[in-house]
């Protein structure tokens, strides 16, 4: 019988998305765009099961993984992305590999050292130590943090609408575009409005266009948040920087940050004020693309 055909397999496990890429013998290609409803990070075994499901369901019948690398939302820990690798190397007997998904970013643009920086719902900043030794920051979630991604803009303006109602100013459009978003009536409304929230990142982040379009209006307060944001974003290098990582690429991506000239452009000016000698790009790959790489670099 002729043997399986051996495929490399790349997988990005998004806050949305799935997406697994897998490469074959004579250029066969394999895609796949899944919902990344279910995925369970902090449970490793169900984690392992879910992913070595969809490598069995995406490989053609002739077809088998020689090795599998994830980058996987929410996997904040080399403890626990190693408890996934553990368990998926179990299921698939290849050789695997499990990092955060913001540590696809650098492959995924051909470089091998450099920064990983994302600004979508939330955001986060990777890097490594140059004994190898993975350092993430950011990422604290919108109640604490995520600062220039969707949901912590919205945070904020609604501070900064907040603050501006308590000096007796009169709603301008970030007020009344936060008003609109939310379905509330008033300004005063908007923090029992936030706090309803189920899915806080999700439903705030949601909201995160209405501080862009304030800011076109002209609004004074949103042209601040979206500052600030981009002077977090910015810290987020520094800080990986001050902590030994090389800084002198940054790859970024992320919904927010690449959607939004004004936060781009507010990032990179932040950035090139603290670390002059960083070249930002914006990743024009999808993710997955540093997946296979990773994959690649197993065999």
């Amino acid at each position: 019988m002729q043997d399986s055909t051996p495929y490399v397999v790349g997988i990005d496990v998004g806050g949305t998305k799935t997406h697994l890429r897998a490469l074959g013998g004579g250029g066969r290609v394999v895609d796949r765009v899944r919902s990344s409803a279910g995925w369970r990070p902090h449970e490793p075994g169900a984690a392992a099961d879910r992913l070595a499901a969809l490598v069995r369901d995406a490989l053609p019948a002739d077809g088998r993984p020689s090795a599998v690398a994830v980058g996987g939302h929410a996997c904040e820990t080399p403890r626990q992305c190693e408890a996934i690798r553990t368990a998926l190397q179990e299921r698939l007997a290849v050789p695997a590999l499990v990092v955060g998904d913001a540590e696809l970013l650098v492959p995924a643009a051909g470089l091998d050292k450099g920064v990983g920086l994302v600004a979508g719902t939330g955001s986060v900043a990777v890097g490594r130590l140059p004994d190898g030794g993975p350092v993430q920051v950011g990422g604290w979630g919108a109640v604490l943090g995520d600062e220039g991604g969707a949901a912590g803009l919205v945070r904020e303006a609604a501070r900064a609408v907040w603050a501006a109602h308590d000096r007796g100013e009169e709603p301008d459009a970030l007020a009344e575009g936060l008003v609109a978003a939310f379905g509330v009536t008033e300004v005063p409304a908007l923090g029992a409005a936030l706090e309803a929230a189920t899915d806080v990142s999700a439903e705030w982040g949601r909201h995160s266009p209405a501080v862009f379009a304030a800011a076109d209006a002209g609004s004074p307060l949103a042209r601040a948040v979206i500052a600030e944001g981009g002077r977090a974003l910015a810290a987020l290098v520094v800080r990986l920087a001050g902590r030994g990582v090389v800084v002198d690429d940054v790859v970024v991506a992320g919904g927010t940050v690449l959607a939004q000239p004004a936060l781009y452009e507010a990032f990179t000016s932040a950035l090139a004020g603290s670390l002059p000698a960083a070249r930002p790009q914006p990743l024009r790959v999808p993710p997955v693309e540093g997946a296979v790489a990773l994959a690649r670099s197993l065999l």
